[in-house]
């Protein structure tokens, strides 16, 4: 095979240029390529270009796959790499998700130059974060503290924490541990006192619908139970209807032939949260995310997504 008869499309930022990297070597390794047969191509989405406000003021989890799904429409790429959280619950018609990869650690990490845990931040303390769901979170936790808007990737993020532009931020720790960084990381804060965005830790491939040769390259790629977590997960977010407009978190665990799922919705404040969990066959996945998702719209009441 010539060099870069493959096409790998990615976002530009150094964590997803590592991501893309490691699906080059994994594609490579199955198939007995070299990986510079794989080309990388990097293109910038609007995510990437709209750095002054935040996302949720935009348009939402699509402004980091727009650009790329059309060089897949257009051929100018054959298969993309994505963090799973980034990507929409409804795909454009004509491409697919060929493949989810093992997943990461699932959990958020505290960085802080000033304390050792967000328990232990002084009242009014500043946390920077772009994430809506890490926000309402945090303020449901600690009512005290000021949130403000941190946008940019994990090294802008760190720089500002170190220039005082606040006294902590939250980073998946997912990404820190694909950048060797978890040195970085103050504290990790478990699941039962911070739950994940959907799909966190997670990295998706996407293709163009009915391409058997891509399919067939990342096949041994996927692994099983993520694809039956996320699965859920994404349902639940799905039935939702949510987007970066709304505080959504869900975790779904698979073991050996049955899953959990816990789900919360939460005002951008804080104040209010409803929450809920389900457990079952894997089989039934994406009818459990569903039926949480029932739950929580039912419970919380028609127009609380609209208001929050």
């Amino acid at each position: 095979m010539s060099q870069s008869q493959i096409r790998l499309g990615t976002r530009g930022s150094p964590l997803a240029l590592i991501q893309a990297e490691h699906v080059r070597g994994r594609i490579a390794a199955a198939h007995g390529l070299d990986p510079g047969d794989i080309e990388i191509v990097v293109i910038k989405t609007s995510g990437d270009k709209i750095q002054d406000r935040p996302l949720s003021e935009v348009g939402g989890k699509g402004l980091f796959t727009k650009e790329i799904e059309e060089a897949l429409f257009d051929k100018s790429i054959d298969l993309a790499v994505h963090s799973m959280k980034d990507v929409a619950t409804v795909l454009p018609d004509g491409l697919v998700i060929g493949a989810i990869l093992e997943r990461e650690d699932v959990r958020d990490a505290f960085i802080s130059l000033k304390a050792r845990r967000l328990a232990e931040l002084p009242e009014g303390a500043i946390v920077g974060t772009a994430s809506l769901r890490r926000q309402a979170q945090v303020k449901r936790l600690r009512p005290d503290l000021e949130v403000v808007t941190f946008r940019g990737n994990v090294g802008t993020r760190l720089r500002k924490l170190g220039e005082g532009q606040a006294d902590a931020t939250i980073l998946a720790l997912a990404g820190l541990k694909r950048l060797g960084q978890t040195d970085r990381a103050t504290a990790v804060i478990e699941t039962a006192e911070m739950l994940p965005a959907v799909a966190q830790g997670a990295l998706g491939i996407e293709i163009r619908a009915g391409d058997t040769r891509m399919a067939e390259l990342i096949a041994s790629l996927a692994h099983r139970e993520t694809a039956l977590a996320v699965t859920a997960e994404r349902s639940m977010l799905r039935g939702l209807d949510g987007s970066c407009k709304t505080p959504i978190a869900g975790l779904a665990l698979v073991s050996a032939d049955r899953l959990t799922l816990r789900g919360m919705i939460l005002t951008p404040d804080g104040r209010e949260a409803h929450e809920t969990s389900r457990e079952g066959s894997v089989g039934d996945a994406a009818s459990l995310g569903a039926d949480a998702a029932a739950e929580l719209l039912a419970r919380a009441g028609p127009n609380f997504l609209r208001e929050a």
